[in-house]
């Protein structure tokens, strides 16, 4: 799987660019703000129709313009695709794929796979548990279509929600709509949390074994998906998921009204990240919890590698800078075998990373 062909309209500060990469390793170099981290986030946004980085689609598009397109060319499966989207101040997103609409993000994860590995990704373990949620749900909505679709009616359906809690007590008559949203919204989280629970048992085999090897044998590294604690079996089948769920609910329901504030359901979910059987958030060092990000990172790319039979596009932004020799040396041995987009700047060793093709980029042109 590789990105032959990028084109940038309005995006960010691109005001308009057309490159061609390497099949194997793109260097994009520069000085910082210069727009090298926009591109890759452009590749995100071509896989799965979200950001890595920005909370909605109007903060993509450049300042002074009023719409923004991204097209790429993409081989897969021994064919290539064009997809094309165009962001618009206002109104909805287009997107299209070799030229039939593509009616959700889905149609483009068909295509294209990335997976994406900030400066920002190496304090993951630290972070709160929205950040883990947010690493599960933009690698399981490349992965698997109908997880998209339940996230984004879960997403909705949790925003009506808190609406209804809110304004109740202005407006008591809201609260007879609670019931129904409540049962949609069980029905929907049974679906997350059974798509979750598969993909953190993945991602603890593959994540085991890349910490083991970083850290030379004398580490070991567990992982385990956190949920509402009704749900004792997060593999069950959906109807007892459901049935625990609404057992949840049930046992918040006045408390919610209470404190009008949703209480119930996966949105809290989390990843407990255990290093040699401790807590990696409360008592692992830096350099243990860099480890245990590279692992993490390094495992969504072996379980996008098993789902669609080839490596998914690898887009390091400005980690290697970040990482000492040893993990910089490791990373790069992890990752042979695929494309690979690596952002660093100016006074980076750039002999060092070997590149197919070499980027500068300054102020959003490409010199």
């Amino acid at each position: 799987m590789k990105i032959n062909h990028l084109q940038l309209q309005g995006f960010r500060n691109y005001g308009q660019v057309a490159l061609s990469f390497h099949e194997g390793c793109n260097v994009i170099y520069g000085e910082n703000a210069q727009g090298k981290t926009n591109l890759l986030e452009a590749m995100v946004y071509l896989a799965c129709g979200k950001s890595p980085r920005a909370h909605s689609d109007k903060e993509l598009i450049g300042f002074s313009e009023d719409m923004a397109r991204l097209c790429g060319v993409i081989e897969t499966r021994e064919r290539e695709f064009k997809t094309e989207i165009t962001l618009q101040r206002g109104r909805r997103r287009k997107m299209t794929v070799n030229g039939v609409t593509a009616k959700n993000s889905a149609a483009l994860s068909d295509v294209l796979h990335t997976v994406f590995f900030s400066p920002e990704d190496l304090y993951l373990i630290r972070e709160g548990a929205a950040a883990r949620r947010r690493f599960m749900d933009i690698s399981l909505c490349q992965l698997r279509p109908r997880y998209a679709e339940a996230l984004t009616e879960f997403n909705r359906l949790y925003e009506h929600k808190t609406r209804i809690l809110r304004d109740s007590e202005e407006n008591p008559q809201l609260l007879s709509m609670l019931p129904d949203f409540n049962e949609r919204l069980i029905h929907v989280g049974a679906v997350l949390i059974g798509y979750r629970a598969k993909f953190c048992a993945a991602l603890a085999e593959h994540a085991a074994q890349a910490h083991e090897e970083c850290s030379g044998g004398r580490e070991t590294l567990q992982l385990h998906y956190q949920t509402v604690k009704t749900v004792e079996d997060a593999f069950a089948p959906h109807a007892e998921l459901v049935q625990s769920l609404r057992r949840h609910q049930e046992e918040h329901y006045h408390a919610e009204i209470a404190s009008r504030l949703c209480l119930s359901g996966p949105h809290k979910d989390d990843i407990e990240v255990l290093v040699n059987d401790r807590s990696a958030r409360q008592f692992c060092s830096q350099g243990q919890v860099r480890t245990a990000a590279l692992a993490l990172k390094l495992a969504e790319r072996e379980i996008h590698k098993n789902a669609i039979g080839e490596y998914p596009v690898m887009l390091l932004d400005d980690v290697l800078s970040e990482l000492d020799v040893k993990r910089q040396e490791y990373v790069l041995n992890r990752i042979a075998g695929g494309q690979i987009f690596i952002t660093c700047c100016e006074n980076d060793r750039l002999e060092a990373l070997e590149a197919g093709k070499v980027f500068h980029i300054q102020n959003g042109e490409v010199l």
